[in-house]
């Protein structure tokens, strides 16, 4: 088997530590920086690399670590694998996405169990599975964002066989799987990059210390790492598509960007394979260039996570106003206006949280909603809170279903967070699980300083690195047979199976989407083809002026149709959908 690594870093010698054997490396002659060498191995073999006589480390390109992320690495052979469910693939447009943390998904917190559920998801109309990333970090517990190893599987989660058997078994029922990918940092802990070459770089400074390097010397190795890592996520374990984590932070000033060496790359796969194969940024820039075609001038990812249509919607349910709220909190229901027609809330506006203006235009004739995902609630919105608590800890079963209703009927691609559809009563909070006493009280540490900053007492901010932690944060299904649950899940199945029913709701042109509201009374109406999506926030009933005619879809409270003179009377923290026969305007 040909062993090789990139080491620029060693100076005099690299050996291999193959089981109880060491093999030397040769230098390669055609490769700057690489060490190579030929030895018998096989699948589950263990190896690692000690460079000029120094301790055995992983392989930076290791598959499987067995023992974690300090552990020696393992040989995966990808052809062992007997995938089950022919695939095709599944495109994003038309998508309804389902964001999963394995570790919480179900107690056990493994591939199998989070995949024995899989079957519910399909009852209530998801089309894609978003996992939560899965590379190695310390412990077992954990976001994932504070992982190491780029190319392997958390060991606890079932590692490489058990995503396989994951991704198989949602194949199998028809689900599209994507996989959040982390490309700005690497976690504090079992991180050995750094011994073998120039993987960050000072020449940029980001929230976690030096930067990845992607512009700096040895930048043309580094990219190839992370790009060969993405396109075996998509090849080896027949993913569909990745989030990428935080693409602001990918530090880059070469002409030609990551990014859109990424994008170039994966659309290469997605015609090598002969499926449909996305990119989905995560980015807080409010640039439609993130997603606009590299033929028309852009990167050309595939979509974006849409904040804005979030801090929008976030603040006209709860009236929140804190922090990166303050803009959207002005005039709520407006800006929940105008994400849901021009996407952006800040598109070349003042930004006050920023202390500068902020983002640039879509062009709504040319681009389609579906680039942009819009939610409610995600991992972060609920766990970066100081409690980890959803939106069903405050708002009532009505306000919970009229921000289902917007998110399901809107111009965007959907996405739900896991429980959001039966408005789950268990907080989503901050935990780890650090082996090393000194890193896991910084990080404790960190999180109390970080809230006591606004307000809170220490004592009230839960202990990431407690057990408890985690476990307050697992889904209870018990709730899903209870009132006001079981309704909620309903009114989700409902939506969504319209939005697959109706084309009007999945149709992208967000030059067609047209939205009246009033801002005192606090209701909202949508305009989408046929169809209206009114939604009353206030604790009083609201008289809309529809027009006269339409007839009621679905409604989360009884509604009659708009009288005579076309005013729809709806209860209070409540919504619903209504279709044909318009006379008015709104």
């Amino acid at each position: 088997m040909q062993f090789e690594v990139w080491a620029p870093q060693a100076q005099d010698r690299v050996v291999l530590r193959l089981a109880d054997d060491d093999v030397p490396m040769e230098r390669n002659s055609e490769r700057d920086g690489w060490w190579t060498a030929q030895a018998p191995a096989a699948d589950g073999s263990r190896y690692g690399y000690a460079l000029d006589g120094g301790p055995v480390l992983p392989d930076p390109r290791s598959r499987r670590q067995p023992d974690g992320p300090d552990g020696t690495s393992a040989v995966v052979d990808q052809g062992t694998f007997h995938w089950r469910a022919p695939w095709e693939g599944r495109a994003l447009p038309g998508a309804v996405l389902y964001e999963l943390h394995v570790g919480t998904f179900t107690r056990e917190g493994t591939f199998d169990a989070a995949a024995a559920h899989l079957g519910e998801l399909v009852e209530l109309g998801i089309t894609h599975v978003e996992l939560m990333p899965v590379c190695p970090f310390p412990g077992v517990h954990g976001w994932g964002y504070e992982g190491v190893s780029l190319w392997a599987v958390h060991e606890p989660y079932g590692g490489p066989e058990g995503l396989k058997r994951f991704v198989d078994a949602a194949h199998g029922l028809g689900l599209g799987v994507v996989l959040d990918v982390v490309h700005n940092h690497l976690g504090p802990a079992g991180n050995y990059l750094p011994r073998f070459g120039p993987y960050f770089t000072d020449t940029h400074h980001t929230p976690w210390g030096a930067a990845v390097n992607l512009d700096a010397p040895g930048s043309d190795e580094v990219r190839a790492y992370l790009l060969g890592s993405a396109l075996a996520w998509l090849r080896d374990y027949r993913l569909d598509g990745l989030r990428l984590d935080a693409v602001h932070a990918l530090a880059d000033n070469r002409a030609l960007t990551f990014l859109e060496e990424l994008s170039t790359a994966v659309d290469g796969l997605a015609a090598d394979l002969g499926r449909p194969l996305f990119l989905i940024a995560e980015s807080d820039q409010g640039d439609p260039r993130t997603t606009t075609p590299r033929a028309q001038g852009g990167i050309g990812l595939h979509a974006q996570w849409n904040d804005d249509f979030h801090h929008a919607l976030h603040t006209s349910l709860t009236g929140e106003s804190q922090g990166y709220y303050a803009d959207f909190a002005r005039e709520p229901v407006a800006a929940l206006a105008k994400t849901l027609t021009h996407v952006f809330f800040h598109d070349g506006t003042y930004s006050s949280f920023r202390g500068r203006t902020h983002g640039r235009a879509v062009n709504r004739k040319k681009t389609p909603g579906q680039r942009f995902l819009g939610y409610a609630q995600t991992h972060d919105q609920i766990g970066n809170r100081a409690l980890g608590d959803r939106l069903s800890a405050t708002l009532s079963p009505g306000l919970l279903a009229c921000a289902a209703a917007l998110v399901l009927t809107g111009p965007h691609t959907p996405m739900l967070f896991m429980g959001e559809e039966w408005g789950a009563s268990t907080p989503w909070q901050f935990f780890t699980d650090h082996p090393d006493p000194v890193l896991a009280e910084a990080v404790r540490n960190g999180r109390r300083r970080e809230f006591a900053a606004h307000g809170w007492a220490e004592e009230d901010i839960p202990d990431p690195q407690d057990p408890a932690t985690r476990e307050r944060s697992c889904l209870d299904r018990t709730e899903k047979t209870k009132e006001p649950h079981a309704r909620l899940l309903s009114w989700h199945r409902e939506l969504i199976a319209l939005r697959h029913s109706l084309p009007d709701l999945s149709d992208p042109d967000l030059a067609a989407v047209k939205v009246a509201y009033d801002e005192d009374a606090r209701w909202l109406a949508c305009r989408r083809g046929d169809l209206r999506i009114v939604v009353n926030l206030s604790r009083e009933p609201a008289h809309i002026p529809l027009g006269a005619g339409g007839r009621v879809l679905a409604s989360w409270l009884p509604v009659e149709p708009p009288d005579e003179e076309g005013v729809l009377r709806l209860p209070p923290e409540s919504c619903a959908i209504l279709a044909e026969g318009w006379n008015g305007t709104a």
